[in-house]
Parts: C-alpha cells; structure tokens; sequence
C-alpha cells in the first residue's frame, strides 16, 4: 500500500550578505540621522558667512541677516522640493552626476563629478575647521592648536574608515537629536531673555568700510548659502532606505528641511535682534549659546556637541566620495583601482585619497573655515544648479502630466543658485574662489583623459570580439636562486610544473661560494640545469635582466619564477629580503616575460 505525501521543496537559508535585508536599510528618522548631519550642523558656520561680510557696513547692518536668512529659507524650499523630483525621476541614487549623466550630456557630467569632489573634500575641512573653532570657543587655550586638532580629527576617522567600521544609523540618532535639541534650546531660550545671559570672546573693533548696498546683501545671500550643503545627500543614497524607498526619501527630505529653515531662522532672529557681531575666540553659533544658558556647563556642553556633530559630518564624506569614485572607476573617468573593495566593504583607496586632500587643504588654509566656505559653496552651487538644470530637462523631455510647474520651479532654483555662485565667485575670487575655478576645469580634463586612455586599450584589446587562436610555443622557465635549500627545491617542483624547461639562474661576486654552490648542486642533482653568472660589481638585478632578455630573442615563451621567503606573522616580512620584489619590478617594466613570485610559508 503506497501513500502519496505532499512534497515541500525547502531551500536552504542562505546568510545575508553585507547590507542585504530591509533591518541594514534607513527608516526615516534613520535616514534624518545618517545621511543629514552634513546639512544640520552647516548651522554652525552659514549664519556666521552672513555676519562676516554685514558687519563691513557695521553693526547696523546685521539687522539684515533675518532678511538674507528668510530668502535663504526660501530657496530651501526649493531646492527641498526639486531633491524630492530628484529622488522620484532616479530611484536608483540621484544626485547631479546621475543627473547630468542621463539628462545633459558628458561633458556636463563631467562637470558635476569635478564638482562633488571638491564637495566632497571640501566637506571634510570645513566640518573639521569649524568643529575646532566651536572646541576652542569653550577653551579658548586650544587656539593655537586648530590646525593639530583638525588633523588629528581626521586621521581618526580616517583609520575608522580603512577599517571598514560603517556609520550606524541608530548610533547617529543619538547625536543628530542632541545637536537638534540643543540648536533648539539656544533659539527658545534666547527667544524668552530680553538680554544676552553672557559675552564670551574678545571685543573687535567695528568700522564700517562699506555702505549696505544691494551688492553688500547679494554677498551675504551667496555666502550664507553655504548652510545649504547638504540637502542633496539623501537624493544620492535612496538605494540605502526601506521600501518604499522613495516615499521614505522624500519624507527624510522634508524633514530636513523643515529642521534647518527653522534653526536658520531662529538664529537669524537671535543675532538681529541682539546684533551679534564677530569677536576674538569665539564663534558666532558660541555667542549665541551664551546669550541664551550663560557661560556655565550648558554652555560647554553645547559646545561640545556642536563639535562632535561636525566631526562626524566630515565622516559623511567617506561615505560618499569613495562610492562615487568608484561609479567614476567604473564609468573609466578614474583609474580602476578606487573601484577595487578591500575584504571589508569599503573602498579604501577613495578613503586615502579623500583623507590626503583634505589634510592638504587644511593645511594651506591654516584650519580657517572662513578661508575655506569661498571654496565650499562655489562647488555646491555647482551640483545643485546642474541637477535642477537637469530635471528641467527632463521634464521637457518626458512632458508628463503637471510637468510645466514642475520645471518653472526647477528652473527658478537652478536661476538662484547659479546667482550665487557667480556672486560669490566673482566678491571672493581673489580671496581664494580662483581655486575652484582651477581645480574643477583640471578635474574635468583628468576624468576625460583617463576615460580617452581606457576607450584605446579596449580598442586595442577589442574584449568581446574572437580573437585568432593561441601559438603553442616552446615554453622556458627561469628561476633565480643563491644557493641549495628547501627554498630551492620549493621553486624548482613549481617551475617544473609550469613548463618545459627549467634553468637555474645564480649570481655571485666571490669564487668561493661559485664553488660552493657548483658542488651543492652536484649533490643534489635535482635534473636541472645551472647557469652562474660573475658579477664582480655585486649587482643581482642587471645580470638576470640581461640573461632574461637573451633568453627571450629567441622567440620562446619564458617565465621568470621568484621564490620569496614570507613568515607568518608581518612583523617579520621587514626582515626579510626585498631583492625579489625588486627584481620582479624591473622585469615587468623593461621586458615582456611572464613574472611569478612563489612564496614559500614560514612557520614562525
């Protein structure tokens, strides 16, 4: 008697791999945390932009700052609801080289790669530069020591990259809320005091240089919209949130945005009304701390948290920039190798690279965030007038229903934006904007060289197209050796495997040990033949090039077998001799042979 049973295929369980499954994807609130730092702690440095180039009308011109801070809000707005397409028209991860890339042609996105970078790197600076000025309002005798302290700060986080330690949203929720509730705190608690609780800071001389003219406001605008950067990085990292991951993108966009227009304006409100202007050793956002708790523990703790949020913001760029370029890696804009993953997720050459050229940066501007932010927002305003140009386009293109509001408003934001930045470009040119100028037009020709270098090597190569078929030819493998040991019988079992023939290649500059080593090999008698060179100036590398080189006119296919010695633990590897490693340079530099270095496994 049979029965039928009902069959059930059952799969294995296979583990996630790194980032697979939605519990390592963004909530919202999550996102806020991980991917906003960036535009929430550019608080710290966009107000004071603004008090820096007003007060050259004096202190009666910072009544302007709510005015400049309200049109600044506005183009929030803007672009907020622009990123908000942006994330809808490219789910896959926006973002103005997305954008250009499909909507405005190479050589525009070119530009918006050129111009991330500088973002990128100039990120990282300005964050760490304005996090030790925010460390050295609370103790003054740290001033000397900006520069130090930016640069201790990013070799830190430098090695936390290399390392692979990825940033943890709900590790960031913490600090992102305390940055949020403090800012918060100063504007209430400011707001509810007729009078500043505290001075800190050294008073400077006020002198009015120049009337406030539409000129004067039009500066202020273009430089206090650097508490703009930012906004854009949720637009380029929608992969990472939960399904729906637009809607989930699009709502932690107008989240940020309703938090920063709101800390932009209460601050705004706060240096109007108490007329905040620039004084030694502090920083404007310290002023106003001080205003509202006084100077005591709320005053350092705030401090402190501004300094640890901005720190972790220049963090954000080593998420960010190794990625993309690693997309320009494999667009073949830069070499191949920043597309190449360590064992642990990261892209380790982008993280040095963006580690080298920040710490350059830093150091050419003495630490000075007001020297840098010329820098910052001409790159800025760069991506964000690129990818509002690019929805309009696209929008003409597609012709979707409501589509004719849809690009006046990205149009009206990219008209803004591309204001400011000739604003700024042209009032800071002198004072350190020509820098962009120069670095963006370089960066665009290396990305086209290098992608002009791959498009001949595939020509060259002509991958995808049948080839003739293989010569076999006799094969010839040489091995350098210095005298008869386990190393020696290592090589030879692997040459003898690889191809017809096998010689032995030795090098000496003292009879005796020729001597020595002929009767060694007479002994041992391994099958193979030896070939000692004389060479009386005691050079290894000329002699075997030379030898290697006679060998191959003769049309053969030859091998050159390296042994080299490697003990287990790396402490060691110093000790050992480097001559293989240099060897195997040379004969890969001046000669077409195969090179192979085998290495034979100590165990200590």
């Amino acid at each position: 008697m049979t029965f039928g049973l009902a069959r059930r295929q059952v799969r294995p369980k296979v583990p996630l791999l790194h980032g697979e499954g939605d519990k390592s994807r963004l909530t919202s609130l999550q996102g806020l945390a991980a991917l906003s730092l960036d535009a929430l702690s550019s608080v710290a440095y966009g107000p004071e932009s603004i008090v820096v180039v007003l007060v050259a009308a004096g202190t009666a011109a910072l009544s302007a700052t709510l005015p400049v801070m309200l049109v600044i809000a506005a183009l929030l707005v803007v672009l907020v609801i622009s990123y908000g397409q942006v994330i809808a028209v490219h789910p896959d991860g926006g973002g103005s080289y997305a954008v250009a890339k499909k909507d405005l042609g190479v050589r525009v996105s070119l530009l918006a790669a050129a111009s991330l970078v500088v973002d990128y790197v100039l990120t990282v600076a300005v964050s760490l530069a304005a996090g030790a000025a925010s460390l050295a309002s609370a103790f003054p005798s740290l001033t000397p020591y900006l520069l130090e302290i930016c640069l201790g700060g990013l070799g830190l986080i430098t090695l936390v990259n290399l390392r692979g330690v990825a940033d943890s949203a709900r590790v960031l929720m913490l600090p992102a809320a305390l940055f949020v509730l403090s800012i918060a705190a100063v504007v209430v608690v400011g707001l509810l005091r007729a009078h500043p609780a505290a001075v800190v800071g050294t008073a400077r001389p006020v002198h009015a240089t120049e009337a406030l003219s539409l000129l004067l406001l039009l500066k202020a605008f273009s430089s206090g919209c650097s508490a703009l950067t930012g906004v854009e990085a949720i637009a380029n990292a929608v992969p990472a949130f939960r399904p729906p991951k637009v809607r989930r993108a699009q709502r932690t966009e107008l989240m940020l945005g309703a938090l920063l227009a709101l800390m932009l304006i209460g601050l705004g409100f706060l240096i109007r009304r108490d007329e905040v202007a620039p004084r030694g050793g502090v920083t404007i956002l310290a002023q106003l701390t001080a205003g509202s708790f006084g100077d005591g523990w709320p005053y350092y703790a705030t401090n402190l948290i501004v300094t640890f949020v901005l720190g972790l913001a220049a963090n954000t760029s080593f998420g960010g920039l190794p990625v993309l370029m690693s997309l320009l890696a494999r667009d073949d804009r830069l070499p191949h190798v920043f597309g190449l993953r360590a064992e642990r997720p990261v892209y380790r050459y982008g993280v040095v690279a963006l580690a080298l050229l920040a710490a350059l940066l830093l150091i050419v501007v003495d630490a000075d965030t007001q020297r840098l932010i010329p820098l910052y927002a001409i790159g800025v305003f760069i991506g964000f007038t690129v990818s509002q140009t690019g929805l309009v386009r696209h929008w003409a293109g597609a012709r979707p229903r409501g589509w004719l509001p849809r690009a006046l408003l990205n149009g009206v934001g990219a008209v803004l934006t591309a204001l400011a930045g000739v604003i700024l470009l042209t009032s800071k040119f002198l004072e350190g904007a020509w820098v962009v100028v120069i670095a963006v037009p370089l960066l665009m020709l290396l990305f086209a060289r290098i992608e002009r270098y791959y498009l001949r090597v595939r020509e060259e190569l002509r991958p995808g197209v049948v080839p003739d078929p293989p010569r076999r030819t006799d094969s010839l493998v040489i091995v350098p050796l210095g005298e008869v040991s386990r190393l020696a019988q290592h090589a030879l079992t692997a040459a003898l495997a690889l191809g017809d023939e096998v010689v032995v290649v030795a090098v000496h500059c003292d009879p005796e040990k020729s001597r020595r080593l002929l009767e060694n090999w007479e002994r041992w008698h391994p099958g193979v033949r030896l070939d000692v060179i004389e060479s009386p100036h005691r050079s290894l590398v000329q002699p075997i090039l030379a030898y290697v080189k006679r060998a191959a006119a003769g049309g053969r296919q030859i091998a050159v077998l390296i042994p080299e010695v490697e003990p287990r633990h790396r402490r060691y590897r110093i000790l050992q001799n480097q001559r293989g490693i240099l060897l195997a340079t040379v004969l890969r530099a001046r000669t077409d042979v195969v090179v192979c270095l085998v290495p034979y496994r100590l165990d200590i």
